[in-house]
This record gives structure tokens, sequence and C-alpha cells, in this order.
């Protein structure tokens, strides 16, 4: 049952409303904030350049960070991070697949019994999750702390199955079925229902744009005819990978035909970008309707970012170089300055800390991240994290003979711009980010290895709780 805020409201016809944006306005706000936390899904932090409405409502009118990371750059474990607040190291939840990863993986762990949703949900907040849960996530049963879900099963954009509050419903293949389209018309009417009743609320709305096959509705299909080129930086198909570990080293240079197949990958997820792009302006539109946006933050990020041809890897993520962790993070609410950056070293273990500290609660022992409130304001404290972990376990260890095989590591990057990866089977990465953007130059040299660099990765890889906020505070 969903508790009712103790506030008074006064209701007023909207006028000059039409269509979604008939409703009636709120002139009075719940004790606490609002929370709309939108994901993408594999979207790359320079994506955001193919997305104007999301730029225009968010990042001109909030805050932008230039330094957001995910240290698990693959979906199942990024959205568990999200969701606990913690390290994969700390989740249990590592890959995509059991029994290390997917729904049955968090599931198992007890992870769902203790996180975001059920912390604010004892609060008093309307929860909703609408969109993608977790891979491989299936069933009837709604996890506790949701008091709305909409949870789709798979990556079809058409002719897909959704669980709507524990029963099973199916979306053909009409343009009206639109995944994205579907979740942004959940999402007003969630906004719209907690409003009306005057509770405060969290929706987490998860599309699975730009995530492959990344199919654009048909209104978008020839927006950007003229960008299917893949923008080609330094590192694209990059000349000489000698330095690079040998799974790097295995790809041969990008033939004509795979940099096509990329480019026509790239026009797909661009031309997809636009129905989130419309889903976010969708948003912002039940809220400013509704004149909640005095006390409602807006979060867009996305899971984990996605290779484009960078160091001949023609496709996929989880790999430590910044396309796979260097996130899109836009924040816009109440105190935040219009237009404003912060270069911040933000990481996705801080969305269940910044929730909690949003809502007035006290964030459990066992979170790792650290709340962004205070960097909101502009006030950021001090001491705050120089660096991160960055993490991934290979969920085929037996596989040594694959492409994937000694892909498991642990590294380090520092606010400086310093990286350094250790692998699991001995190959090291170390680069200047600040003279070597593009990873180019891999400067690591066995006879001299950067030892304050591995002593303070060797702290950080094994970290909880506060331990974890020490180890990146560090020197």
């Amino acid at each position: 049952m969903l508790l009712l805020a103790s506030v008074t409201l006064t209701v007023v016809p909207l006028a000059g409303a039409c269509g979604d944006d008939n409703h009636a306005v709120i002139k009075a706000d719940p004790a606490k904030p609002n929370i709309v936390f939108i994901l993408a899904d594999d979207m790359r932090k320079d994506d955001l350049k193919y997305m104007p409405k999301t730029r225009s409502l968010l990042q001109d009118r909030g805050m932008s960070f230039q330094n957001a990371f995910v240290s698990n750059p693959l979906c199942c474990p990024s959205r568990a991070t999200i969701m606990r607040g913690q390290y994969a190291h700390n989740t249990g939840v590592w890959s995509n697949v059991p029994p290390d990863g997917g729904w049955e993986g968090y599931h198992s762990r007890g992870n769902e019994e203790d996180n975001i949703a059920t912390r604010l949900h004892n609060a008093g907040y309307d929860t909703a999750l609408l969109g993608k849960y977790l891979n491989h996530y299936k069933g009837t049963a709604v996890p506790r702390g949701w008091d709305v879900w909409f949870a789709t099963f798979t990556f079809e954009y058409y002719d897909y199955d959704v669980n709507d509050n524990g029963t099973l419903r199916h979306f053909g293949t009409g343009e009206r079925n639109y995944q994205t389209d579907v979740l942004r018309s959940r999402a007003r009417q969630f906004i719209d229902a907690s409003l009306t009743r005057g509770t405060p609320f969290f929706a987490y709305v998860a599309p699975i744009t730009p995530h492959e096959p990344a199919i654009p509705a048909t209104r978008d299909r020839h927006d950007f005819d003229g960008e299917k080129r893949v923008p080609r930086s330094h590192s694209f198909n990059e000349g000489d990978v000698s330095d690079k570990p040998p799974w790097v080293q295995r790809w041969p240079r990008l033939r004509t035909d795979q940099i096509a197949e990329i480019d026509q990958r790239h026009d797909r997820r661009v031309e997809s970008l636009q129905a989130l792009d419309d889903l976010v302006d969708g948003v912002m539109s039940e809220l400013r309707g509704a004149g909640a946006m005095k006390n409602t933050y807006v979060i867009f990020t996305s899971d984990n970012g996605w290779q484009e041809g960078e160091h001949r890897i023609p496709e996929e993520k989880a790999w430590p170089y910044e396309q796979s962790t260097h996130m899109p993070l836009l924040i816009r609410g109440p105190g935040i300055r219009a237009g404003s950056t912060n270069d911040a070293l933000t990481l996705n273990t801080d969305f269940f800390p910044t929730f909690t500290d949003l809502a007035g609660i006290r964030k459990p022992n066992y979170v790792d991240g650290r709340s962004l409130r205070p960097v909101l304001k502009e006030n950021q404290p001090s001491p705050w994290r120089t660096a991160i972990l960055l993490e991934r376990r290979n969920p085929h260890p037996d596989q040594l003979q694959s492409l994937y095989a000694g892909r498991s590591f642990f590294g380090i990057r520092t606010r400086g711009g310093i990286k350094y990866i250790e692998y699991a089977l001995g190959p090291r990465e170390l680069y200047d980010l600040n003279s070597d953007p593009y990873e180019l130059t891999n400067l690591y040299d066995a006879a001299t290895p950067p030892k304050g660099l591995s002593t303070r990765l060797e702290a950080l890889k094994k970290c909880a709780g506060d331990a974890c906020r020490v180890a990146e505070n560090g020197p």
C-alpha cells in the first residue's frame, strides 16, 4: 500500500494544457524531494551531442559532470552497483550471466532484500521501475520495495513482453508499441499519479536505448543520415597495438567492410537515441506542467559505454578504456546552478547515497559510495576522492584460448588523469591521460613499476564501506 505524505495540496486546472499535459497542477510540494533517475544502456559520453533536448533541459539548466565513471563497465554489474551503492567485489555481481552475475547472481546474494528501492519505499516514497532491471531477469514476482513494476525482459524494441506489476503483458510490432515510447508514457503516468496523491516519488526509468540491435523509431530513421560515419578519434583502428595486452593485439586492423558495419551500427544507435531524447522531454514536460520541478531532481546517465573501433575493437564494452568507463552524467534540481559543470571524480556507487541523502535518510554502512549532494551545491567536501577502482572478472575463466582469456582486471584511475591496469594473466597498462587522452602509448615498464599506484590499487580492490572512501581519498 502506498504511503501518503502529510502535506496540504492546492489543485487548480492546468491552463492551456493538451494531450499528456492535461492534469492538475500541484501547488504544494511534498516534504521530501522527488527523484527521477533515467538510465541509458550502452550509451557513450560523447553520444550526448546527438540529444539536443536532453542537453537543453538538463545540461543547460543543471549540472554536467566531466569526470563521471562506472567501475565495472558491463550492464548487470553496473546496475547492481547502482542499486546497492557498492563495487562489484562487494555486490558479488561480476557479469551478465549466472552464477556470478545476471539477475540470478544478484537475487541469490540477497541483494533484493536491501537496496535503494527498499530504503526509499520504507521512507514513504512511491517507487517505480520502468524498463530494464537486470540481465536475464525472469518471472512475474515483483521484488521488494517497488510500488510500480513495469520490467522488460529482452532487448527487443518491438514485439516484447513486460512484467506489469506481476502480470505478463505482450507489446506487438505496431509503432505505438515502440519500447522507449511506451516507457515515456508509463513514466508520465506514474509521475502524474504520485503528484496527485502528494507522495514523494522515485522513478527509475531504464530504456534499452541505444543497446543492440539499436532499432530507431520509424519517425527517426532518417534523422541523422548525414551522421553515418563514426567519429574517427586517434585511437580508431589504431595502427600499432604492440604495447597492448595480447587480447587487444589479436584484433587485426579493421577492414573496409568492418568499418562500414561500425558506421551502420553507429547510425542506428544515434537514431535510436532520438526517442530517448523524447523520453527526457516528456518527463520534463510532465514535471513542469505540474509545477513540480522546484522539488524534483532529474538524473541522466548510462550503465556503461561502448567501443566503436577504438584500439581496433569493432564493438563491445567491459574494457578499461575511456569509451567503456567514462559516462555522461547530468543532474538538474533545486539549488543546482543552471549551466554549471563539475570536475569532481564521481562513480556509479554514488547514486544510492546521493538519493538517501536527498531523501533525508541514513545510508547503510555497506555502501561504498558517497553523496553528491554537497557537490550539487558546489560545496565539494574535503577530502574528496582522488581515485576510483576499475574492476572486471572474466565470467569464463576456463576459456583460456578465447578472445576473452585473461581479461579479468583491477585498475586505478586517478583524478590527475593517470590510469593503471593489472590483468589477471600478467599484462599491465599505464597511461597518462593528460598527454595521451586516447590511450595510445602504454607507459608501463616492468623494470620500474608504479609501486605507489599498485599499493593503492591493492587497498581499493579489497575495500568495503568506509574503507573504500578512505582508499579513494588517498594521497
